[in-house]
């Protein structure tokens, strides 16, 4: 059963990992701005421009949107696609120092998505991000990580297929869908990240069990 799979996927990993607290932020626009420089780059390069970014005091969405391009284009020039990452950072800070990051963040779940997705450079796993870890509200973030631990194990599908798949058998919890996630990437970094195809335990323990696509 799939309910069963996604269940013992998630102990597994947490008893390997333990309970990791991600994502590290220290406000909610800190996270809406990591989800931004983590496309396409490493953790450490979005850790680094982060640092950047605080250190010009450009960390919040009023000064960040008051910030000339070309400079802000410099603290993330670490992070590649700097150009464009830049500017959707403006973008972005201009949109929440506008309508305001508490009422944006106040919006039921299913509407404050919708309007992450209207937002330039902002795709599924980009709105979801934001849904969850910044705005504390339950979507299950799928990325590439997942995608590919599924098909591993023998599961296949979309983007909004797979959500639904653990959204469907997993409480709607935040902190456990936080944690799941996390503890996704931290494995795919150790395994995936370094093709430890081999030694995968998920692969070994679940790829056989008996699964269907929802």
């Amino acid at each position: 059963m799939q309910n069963e799979l996604v269940s013992d996927i998630y102990e597994t990993l947490l008893g390997m990992n333990g309970h990791l607290q991600w994502w590290p932020a220290d406000t909610p626009f800190e996270v809406v701005v990591g989800t931004i420089l983590t496309q396409q780059t490493k953790w450490t390069n979005v850790e680094k421009a982060i640092t950047a970014l605080k250190r010009s005091d450009l960390i919040e969405p009023e000064q960040l949107a008051n910030a000339d391009v070309e400079h802000i284009e410099e603290l993330v020039r670490c992070c590649g696609f700097y150009h464009q990452k830049a500017r959707r950072l403006k973008e972005i800070a201009q949109f929440f120092a506008t309508r305001g990051i508490d009422n944006i963040f106040q919006l039921p779940t299913d509407e404050l998505r919708e309007l992450m997705l209207s937002l330039n450079g902002v795709g599924n796993e980009t709105a979801d991000s934001i849904v969850l870890y910044a705005a504390d509200k339950p979507k299950f973030v799928i990325d590439a990580y997942t995608t590919r631990i599924m098909k591993c194990i023998g599961i296949e599908g979309s983007y909004m297929q797979l959500q639904k798949l653990f959204e469907t058998e997993l409480p709607s919890d935040v902190p456990l869908y936080k944690e799941y996630h996390a503890l996704i990437v931290e494995y795919a970094k150790n395994y995936c990240g370094k093709k430890q195809c081999d030694d995968c335990v998920l692969l070994h323990s679940f790829k056989d069990k008996e699964v269907k696509n929802g």
